[in-house]
């Protein structure tokens, strides 16, 4: 156990503060401004602080300090650095109004309370708590408002808080560390730092929510000014690349919503039905010609002389050409065509087909009957065989 005394705390100055020769202790305590006391094994601050009157810098942390020690005579306290220490409880710092920064981290506290005389304060660092298990940092609603004007960071990581929504007053946050903590609610966090315009650094590992999908692309949607992000700095063609993304979203989901509040108003009261114009009856499109029509289909109502001396001037044409043979002694009868065995042409035979193919592939054979004119065969065919009738 050790207790604060004056000559450690005369061992505790700067270098640029020794005391000269000539001058007392007294004069010497009066003076000094910053007071180096971290791991020193104290335990008790005794009432030889009080004689540091313009102390302004007080660093205590790695200690074993069980409370806040009283420092009503230290007024123009701006720093105190409590980090590592036994403390379970904020007290005795209401007489600090000039306080701007305040570590806690590494302690015992449950409860930030305490802190409403403090309203000057701008940075509070209050991380790492050591909890009994299940239970996680709470926040004291009057202390919360009373330092939201003034505080600019805060220092909340690995408390096991599951939700943020206590610290939704604190719109003129700059900074907030609340990684390694139990944060899932990605709506929740939506709602809380959506307010905090001026916040350009936030971070957030170690929570649940960092698993999810599109984390970061969301959170810079959501912190509109936000330029570090997990440790990670956020370039301006990301972010403005992301808010116009996210603007042509909602814009798109406002006029959806706004033609389905329409619509289902509209059905309702039966004005759409009365208000909407008659349908008009547009005439059919005509009817596709399919590749192959029989000439009497294709000249209907034509006279049959007229249409005989068509077919005769094209039969002619084609029996100059000795390559359209075949067709040219095509003639049509009330629309069926019939074929009429040319000079030349050899004789239909199947036999030498039927012959060549594979036995495996054979098939039943399909009686089909042909007529050429005035001969009339009966041949049995397989399935697929090419008929040559040239």
């Amino acid at each position: 156990m050790v207790k604060l005394t004056i000559d450690l705390i005369a061992r505790g100055t700067s270098g640029y503060t020794k005391k000269k020769r000539d001058e007392s202790m007294q004069h010497y305590l009066k003076r000094l401004t910053h007071l180096y006391l971290e791991d020193r094994c104290i335990d008790e601050v005794g009432e030889d602080l009080s004689m540091c009157r313009n102390l302004t810098v007080l660093y205590l942390y790695d200690n074993q300090l069980l409370r806040i020690p009283t420092l009503h005579h230290n007024q123009h306290l701006t720093m105190l650095y409590l980090q590592n220490n036994d403390i379970h409880k904020i007290e005795n710092l209401s007489p600090l109004t000039r306080l701007t920064k305040l570590y806690l981290g590494g302690n015992c506290i449950t409860v930030i309370e305490g802190l409403d005389k403090l309203e000057n304060l701008q940075e509070l660092h209050i991380e790492n708590q050591r909890m009994p298990p299940g239970e996680k940092l709470l926040f004291d609603p009057r202390t919360m408002r009373a330092i939201s004007s003034s505080l600019q960071v805060l220092n909340i990581a690995g408390n096991n808080l599951d939700s943020i929504r206590d610290i939704e007053c604190l719109r003129n946050l700059y900074q907030l560390h609340a990684n390694d903590n139990l944060l899932t609610d990605m709506k929740e966090l939506a709602h809380v730092i959506g307010g905090m315009f001026r916040l350009w650094r936030l971070d957030l590992m170690g929570n649940p929510l960092c698993h999810k999908a599109k984390y970061r692309d969301r959170v810079i949607v959501m912190a509109k000014n936000i330029d570090v992000l997990d440790g990670k700095e956020i370039s301006e063609t990301s972010r403005r690349f992301l808010h116009n993304w996210h603007d042509a979203r909602e814009v798109q989901k406002k006029r959806r919503e706004e033609n389905l509040r329409k619509g289902s108003g509209e059905f309702g009261d039966g004005a759409l039905l009365r208000e909407l114009p008659p349908v008009k009856d547009h005439p059919r499109p005509p009817h596709k010609i399919p590749g192959y029509m029989m000439p009497g289909l294709m000249m209907k109502g034509l006279p049959r002389k007229q249409f005989d001396e068509i077919l005769a001037r094209t039969n002619s044409n084609l029996a100059e050409d000795p390559v359209q043979t075949h067709s040219a002694s095509m003639k049509t009868r009330s629309g069926i065509l019939r074929s009429k065995p040319t000079e030349g042409v050899a004789p239909f035979s199947l036999s030498d087909k039927i012959a060549s193919a594979p036995v495996g592939r054979r098939r039943q054979p399909l009686p089909i009957s042909f007529e050429f004119g005035h001969l009339d065969l009966n041949r049995h065919i397989q399935k697929n065989d090419i008929i040559n009738t040239t």
